[in-house]
């Protein structure tokens, strides 16, 4: 642990901006400071957050999983960043959205909307019909602006992977690194609730989200009626945050992934090129490459760059390093210059009336601190 850090998350975590936090920083490949902080799980019980809790990653699912594969199939020439999805997978037919190509994805310039309640629009979760929801949005302009949308990586998983993520997942990543606590649907997978940070109880952000963007009537909201019992009542805990996602069976391109923060390590040196054992060197410069020069944001290959004005990377890291944040509240920073790593894992959803705390400032400041510390121990 770092005891800096670790009062800094303790005094955020008696402000009740999240319940429990794991971090882990690291350097040249190997683990610095980590500590668990606070109770991934307040109620229906009380449970102490440990190093090893597993956490819902929620949108680190898309550079994790969809994004590294997508990587791997570049590399074996499999895709291009330049092929069109509907080249190389069957679900988009004829429609606008099969023009899009792997870049746009990866990059979120697609002209895609941000987000969609599938479990609303589709007739089920089959990878057909949630093509079909995708294909029938009218597209921004290409390329003009970064729309971050899950939309995005929900495509590109259904073009590359097909309607089961996981299965390749298993295959490519989590049996080729050793991962025993990583997993879609944890609880089918042999592991006891105890083990894992809870998240909402029920889906009342989603519920709100829906009624606020007129794909559902207050009084159906109410009632339960128009569908609406997709949104579940109960503790979410051990299954999927994410409505799409869980309509989707927990298992999606955008969000679905659990893990803890040493296994999210394990992962994340797969992006650098001094580590990674899943990718040639020259594969892990996607990832640090500005596509979105220009434009509102600084996109790499699956992943925002720190020379976005106002990202949670901090005030010290460089431009060229890369990250993502994840609703539920997880984060993970990769500093390539540097071969630095910086996970932080919460579950700020859980035992929290809405609105959710916006925890970015939180983020900064973990990652300045963590990078002090770093410095200062040299």
């Amino acid at each position: 642990m770092h005891e800096r850090i670790s009062a800094y998350l303790s005094e955020r975590i008696a402000a009740n901006d999240f319940p429990s936090a794991v971090y882990l920083v690291a350097e040249k490949g190997r683990i610095v400071f980590r500590d668990a902080i606070g109770h991934s799980v307040v109620e229906p019980e009380t449970i102490e957050a440990r190093p090893d809790t597993i956490y819902d990653l929620a949108s680190l699912t898309k550079p994790l999983v969809t994004g590294l594969l997508a990587a791997q199939q570049i590399e074996d020439g499999e895709i291009e960043l330049r092929s069109h999805i509907g080249d190389v997978g069957v679900v988009f037919g004829d429609s606008r959205a099969a023009s899009l190509t792997v870049q746009e994805l990866a990059a979120h310039t697609s002209g895609l909307p941000a987000w969609l309640p599938f479990y609303l629009l589709a007739e089920s979760p089959s990878p057909t019909h949630v093509s079909e929801v995708i294909a029938a949005q009218p597209l921004g302009p290409l390329g003009s602006r970064v729309e971050y949308s899950d939309l995005n990586f929900i495509a590109l998983s259904l073009a590359i992977e097909g309607p089961r993520p996981d299965f390749e997942f298993d295959l490519a990543v989590a049996k080729e690194l050793g991962l025993e606590r990583t997993a879609f649907d944890p609880l089918e997978k042999g592991f006891e609730r105890g083990e894992i940070a809870a998240c909402e109880k029920g889906n009342a952000y989603e519920r709100q989200t829906c009624v606020e963007q007129g794909y559902l009537q207050p009084s159906a909201a109410a009632s339960g009626a128009d569908r609406s019992s997709v949104f579940r009542e109960y503790q979410i805990w051990g299954e999927v945050h994410d409505g799409n996602a869980w309509f989707m069976g927990g298992v999606a391109g955008h969000a679905g992934l659990f893990s803890t923060a040493e296994e999210v390590f394990k992962i994340a040196l797969q992006f650098l090129p001094n580590y990674t054992r899943l990718l040639k060197a020259e594969t892990c410069e996607l990832f640090r490459t500005n596509f979105t020069k220009g434009l509102n944001e600084d996109r790499s290959f699956a992943f925002q760059l720190a020379s976005t004005r106002d990202s949670t990377a901090g005030t010290q890291m460089p431009p060229e390093s890369f990250g993502h944040n994840g609703f539920t509240g997880t984060s993970l920073w990769i500093d390539p210059v540097n071969d630095r790593v910086f996970i932080l894992l919460t579950n700020r959803t859980h035992h929290h009336p809405l609105p959710f705390m916006n925890i970015n400032s939180v983020r900064r400041r973990f990652h300045d601190l963590a990078i002090d510390a770093l410095e200062c121990s040299k």
